[in-house]
């Protein structure tokens, strides 16, 4: 049986209902602080159904879904994938500085 749907559509994690259901995440290894853009969950409800409380999500690409950042200087790594010298996609790992972490989000 269908159930009733009243789905909200967030822009962001600013929007209302956008963590709605989304818990903190533990803070570990070396990051210092709740990232400010998702308030420390690393992901936010795209779509949140507010009958029956599901959602689409999508990570946060201020803290890259670690949901802390880093505020100096250590350096944080990123997976990432970059193409070789021969064109093809490799996994690699960079080392960005935690004060780039603080800028904006991408896209």
């Amino acid at each position: 049986m269908a159930h009733e749907k009243r789905i909200v559509t967030c822009t962001g994690p600013g929007d209302p209902h956008a963590l709605d259901g989304i818990a903190v995440l533990p803070r570990t290894g070396q990051l210092d602080a709740p990232c400010p853009h998702c308030q420390g969950r690393g992901q936010w409800n795209r779509e949140f159904d507010l009958v029956s409380q599901r959602s689409k999500r999508c990570l946060c690409h201020a803290c890259d879904g670690h949901g802390w950042i880093e505020t100096g200087t250590d350096p944080v790594a990123c997976h990432d994938t970059e193409l070789s010298e021969t064109g093809q996609a490799r996994w690699v790992t960079r080392l960005d500085r935690g004060a780039s972490r603080n800028d904006p989000p991408r896209g």
